[in-house]
């Protein structure tokens, strides 16, 4: 018996090893010959960015982006708003310097009109045309040098200068506070949020499972987390229809639920391969072969500023490694705090895992059927009267 019970446990490593060591070649060889050659459209990029453009869009809709010029202004490119900023500064300043020069000229004021000794101008000391744009800037950012002003004389000049004024302040306003908003957006607190780069697949709790990591920079919390997934992939209706980019809910969760998580340290998030989830008639050998992207969003509040970010990334079927889970990266210190090592945090442990949901299923089912007894309706018990036949 003895012998029998370790022949059986050798074959088991056996199997157990050869399984491995076929996974490892499988994925080499996918990774090494097919990698390259097939790479897979992404919706979103690892970094969260859309990979989406739009066509045939009618110039009357394009007009309505200059309609809400204000969330325009802020989805621009640093460099472009930059280059409004100076633009408008400049060319206000000139514009009105040339109207400045226009009241002189109206009014006479220029030396080649040879003013008289009594003459009184609009501007005092404006005898050109780089005299009236620099009386334009200072009057616009208020420096008042006091060498060139305004005088009582000319009703046009102290018309223009209010006017100059107030359009001053509104310029001002609006581009300070676009830069303002564009340095405080909480895109870039997104930056200090980051994912695994592989998901992976295992057993958790005694359910099959994809797992995926996720931890904050900053020490800082993001009240109110909620995490989520949406599985893209290209369906076909009964109709005929072909739909591309069909969005499928996948639901992820911690321990602790799926809302308001305490993210202090990298979570480990995970979905349910069940009846109800994509996933469920997927195996380790088909796995490679699918067509879908799995979009990971994390939405929350900013503790700083109480703005909302959220956090994307994706993940294709070539960074869902099937029998895997993820190296421990947390530890207690001597000292009583608690380490997070980030040099483990994308790494990855083989583990022994059911090479397909279905098949961890039907194995619980068929031991639960194991465990249960089963009447038998037909049948019948019968009392045998025994005689003793022998005599003595």
């Amino acid at each position: 018996m003895r012998e029998s019970a370790s022949a059986g446990l050798l074959s088991r490593e056996v199997r157990v090893l050869t399984e491995s060591m076929f996974k490892r070649l499988r994925r080499w060889v996918v990774t090494r010959f097919f990698g390259h050659s097939r790479q897979r459209a992404r919706l979103v990029s690892k970094d969260g960015r859309c990979n989406i453009e739009f066509g045939n869009v009618e110039a009357q809709s394009r007009f309505i982006f200059f309609v809400d010029i204000w969330t325009t202004v802020l989805d621009l490119k640093w460099r472009y708003k930059m280059t409004i900023f100076i633009t408008a500064f400049l060319g206000s300043w000139f514009f009105f310097g040339l109207l400045w020069y226009a009241v002189a000229y109206i009014h006479k004021d220029l030396p080649e009109f040879h003013p008289s000794a009594n003459h009184t101008p609009c501007v005092e000391n404006v005898n050109g045309l780089t005299a009236a744009f620099l009386f334009s800037l200072e009057t616009q950012v208020t420096i008042g040098y006091g060498f060139r002003c305004v005088t009582e004389q000319c009703a046009t000049a102290i018309f223009l200068l209010i006017f100059q004024s107030i359009l001053g302040v509104m310029i001002n306003s609006f581009m300070c506070g676009a830069i303002l908003a564009k340095i405080s957006r909480p895109k870039k607190r997104a930056k200090t949020i980051t994912f695994s780069k592989n998901a992976v697949i295992s057993k958790r709790g005694g359910k099959l499972c994809l797992l995926i990591r996720v931890a904050n920079l900053r020490k800082s919390l993001l009240i109110g987390s909620h995490i989520y997934g949406k599985l893209l992939r290209t369906t076909v209706t009964p109709e005929g229809e072909t739909i591309i980019l069909d969005q499928i809910n996948i639901n992820f969760v911690v321990d602790a639920g799926n809302e308001n998580l305490f993210f202090i340290s990298p979570l480990t998030i995970y979905h349910v391969i069940d009846h109800n989830s994509p996933f469920f008639h997927m195996a380790a050998e088909t796995l490679i072969q699918q067509d879908f992207e799995l979009v990971v969003f994390l939405d929350g509040t900013v503790e700083s500023t109480s703005a909302t970010c959220q956090v994307r990334t994706s993940y294709v079927p070539e960074e869902v490694l099937w029998g895997y889970r993820f190296a421990p990266i947390v530890s207690k210190t001597k000292e009583g705090k608690y380490r997070v090592d980030f040099h483990n945090f994308s790494k990855t442990v083989e583990v022994e895992t059911p090479h397909c949901a279905m098949c961890l299923y039907n194995e619980k089912d068929a031991r639960a059927r194991m465990k249960r007894g089963y009447d038998n309706p037909n049948f019948i018990l019968s009392e045998v009267n025994e005689t003793d036949d022998t005599k003595m």
